[in-house]
């Protein structure tokens, strides 16, 4: 049976998008006054109207409007035929102070005082594989390449027609070992000025998008294009679509390829675990397969609020493991620490870094520099094996 795997990636346009891209705003201009700021800001978008609510607690000020309007601005909600400008956008901040018990708990670990607790329960989790040079599924990188290239033919000029608001996907299929033998479809949407046809549109996104992105020796003459298959895109981003802060989580992260603890990560500070300790184990997890010892390889990883250590940790290498996977486990225990203060420090995460993830994914990036992307503990991965 022909086997096949679809991932998807959205704009910086996409309500979703524009949602998360405020929350992170707000989060890096507080982290830029006070690095020790919690933070649970969560966003909605719809026709004219940004609500920012959450919690936050913090001895910094910042202009909240301004942070919303610059950030729609700097997306390219700029035209009033768009329905939702940064001119004319009504923003409403309903933000609070954080719950003080939610706060005791996260001061007080109860196994080791020296810690920083946990800033909620719940799992991660953390993956990579050597499909790609990014370690991440080529769907998903493919997916996110377009997503760009999207972008920058709209602000370059090249197709100054386009309007912000795009969704992508790229299905692969594969043989019985999971490798990627050819790209089977490629799906499209883009918003789109009134006065262009259809027709120019489709040749337009084929010769200046898609045939400039994928690797031609995965395309062949049944490789599908589904280039505006709704026809139509004029009316699009938050005039006809509300959207909301965590709700692409696995364009976030990995694209479908592997499971998700269901915490989102645009406007959390890094004392909650959902975004640190997710990023941290895409670290482990990038680290051991860069290192050889698996060809993919997933960690989960669980955590009670205001404790420590993490509750339980499991590794999955998918039957792809080049050594025994018990040495793998002892790998991971003698060389990373998961206690949340830890991952802070280790990853210089008290900083405003965060902006620049949330359109494109958080992990897998080469255009921009992050942490939990480096390889640093390959060398040392490679003398314990």
């Amino acid at each position: 049976m022909t086997k096949y795997f679809t991932s998807e990636s959205v704009s910086a346009g996409h309500p979703d998008k524009i949602a998360d891209q405020i929350a992170d705003a707000i989060l890096d201009a507080v982290l830029e006054q006070d690095p020790n700021a919690r933070s649970a800001v969560e966003v909605t978008t719809s026709t004219g109207d940004v609500s920012i609510f959450g919690e936050l607690s913090t001895n910094a000020y910042v202009n909240i409007r301004q942070i919303a309007t610059d950030t729609i601005r700097e997306i390219g909600y700029n035209h009033a035929e768009l329905g939702f400008t940064a001119n004319s956008v009504n923003v409403s901040n309903k933000i609070v102070e954080q719950s003080g018990d939610i706060a005791q708990a996260v001061d007080n670990a109860e196994d080791d005082p020296d810690q920083l607790g946990a800033g909620d329960q719940g799992m991660v989790f953390g993956y990579a594989t050597n499909e790609t040079e990014s370690y991440l599924p080529l769907t998903l990188a493919l997916s996110h390449r377009l997503m760009r290239k999207i972008r920058d033919v709209r602000e370059n000029g090249v197709l100054p027609y386009l309007r912000p608001d795009a969704k992508g996907e790229v299905t692969v299929e594969l043989d019985d070992n999971d490798k990627v033998t050819r790209i089977a479809a490629v799906v499209i949407s883009t918003q789109h000025d009134e006065e262009v046809t259809l027709d120019q549109l489709r040749a337009d996104i084929r010769k200046n998008v898609i045939d400039e992105v994928l690797p031609q020796e995965l395309v062949d003459e049944n490789t599908t294009y589904y280039i505006n298959p709704s026809g139509r895109f004029v009316l699009g981003g938050p005039q006809a679509d509300s959207g909301l802060t965590g709700r692409k989580i696995i364009v976030d992260t990995y694209g479908g390829a592997a499971h998700h603890g269901g915490g989102a990560f645009s406007g959390k500070d890094a004392t909650k675990v959902d975004r640190s300790a997710a990023y941290y184990a895409r670290y482990v997890a990038k680290n051991m397969v860069a290192a050889g010892v698996a060809d993919k390889l997933e960690l989960q990883v669980s955590y009670a609020i205001g404790v420590a250590k993490p509750v339980s940790l499991n590794v999955d290498t998918f039957g792809t493991a080049k050594i025994d996977e018990d040495k793998i486990n002892e790998i991971i225990a003698n060389l990373f620490d998961f206690r949340p203060l830890s991952i802070i420090n280790n990853l210089n995460l008290r900083r405003p870094i965060y902006k620049q993830t949330a359109a494109f994914g958080h992990f897998g990036r080469t255009d921009i520099d992050l942490p939990w992307e480096s390889l640093d503990k390959v060398k040392e991965i490679k003398k314990l094996l």
